[in-house]
């Protein structure tokens, strides 16, 4: 039974019903680990700080992906199985906290729906075998680290590091790209945008971007090879400007206010993973 979900052609309904269903429940890990994680990195380099001090670790209480519990900011209202339902249970409460009745960010359902309309769309396009299974893993990750960076202008090490080597062991048998361009894409994806934040400090004496987003890019380089950085760098400078645009004529935007790169390359690299091989093509072919 298992096997008509995860092997079938790219229009079989089935299986990209399934797997919406199921980005559904990964998406409301991943509010979990979009809301965590930093934490936890907040908490162990405060305990490394307090223990190279020669003090007692700042943190001592288990905080994971795990423990403690979900609960309420405001009231500490445990999270039920029940308030638990990806979508359908921020509905049925009426987006507000059962115990406090204090308003439950709209983001929480937005992720779910989102991680579940990707993923049923990454299989509707590569169909559920194990092309299709690895760019699912592939957006899971992205939506992970596009709404960390937007919250705190971080990207996890845990999170970027994961997609580079997946990326690697993905591409073994030339899944997305042969071997030798995944490797290659890895390591120029680094160092071009390494090569542009030196430059940028040594010029102006300020940081222009994060590590993280050199990460990130090798990391898309790792999955798509090196042939396809020159497009996400383009499409993540023009979808940056388009939102940067927006969100200004929206006073969204503060003056001075860092604005996270990593979003850009993620929507950048999801573009090109679907559709990169047509638009460089479609590009090429206006020179030949």
């Amino acid at each position: 039974m298992l096997e008509l979900f995860l092997f079938t052609a790219p229009e079989n309904l089935a299986s990209t019903v399934f797997f919406a269903v199921f980005g559904l429940l990964i998406g409301s890990f991943l509010n979990v680990v979009i809301h965590r994680l930093p934490i936890m990195m907040q908490r162990e380099s405060d305990n490394y700080v307090a223990i190279e001090s020669g003090k007692e670790p700042a943190h001592q209480t288990p905080y994971n992906l795990i423990v403690p519990r979900s609960a309420c900011p405001h009231c500490n209202h445990q999270i039920s199985a029940l308030e638990n339902i990806p979508v359908i249970s921020y509905l049925i409460i009426g987006g507000k906290c059962r115990g406090c009745k204090a308003p439950i960010s709209i983001r929480y359902p937005i992720i779910e729906a989102l991680t579940g309309l990707l993923s049923a769309f990454m299989i509707w396009h590569f169909g559920s075998g194990f092309a299709g299974m690895s760019a699912v893993v592939f957006v899971w990750l992205l939506v992970a680290m596009t709404f960390i960076d937007a919250d705190t202008q971080l990207l996890p090490d845990d999170l970027t590091l994961s997609l580079m080597w997946l990326g690697l062991l993905v591409n073994l048998h030339g899944t997305f790209s042969s071997l030798d361009n995944a490797v290659i894409g890895a390591a120029v994806g680094y160092m071009s945008l390494w090569s542009v934040y030196w430059v940028f400090k040594l010029v102006t004496g300020k940081e222009g971007m994060g590590y993280g987003d050199f990460k990130l890019l090798a990391a898309l380089g790792a999955w798509m090879g090196w042939s396809m950085l020159p497009l996400i760098i383009l499409l993540s400078s023009a979808v940056g400007a388009v939102i940067g645009i927006s969100m200004m004529m929206f006073g969204r935007l503060g003056k001075g206010k860092p604005i996270p790169f990593g979003p850009y390359l993620a929507i950048a690299g999801l573009i090109a993973l679907l559709w990169g091989q047509s638009i460089n093509s479609q590009y090429l072919g206006l020179f030949y």
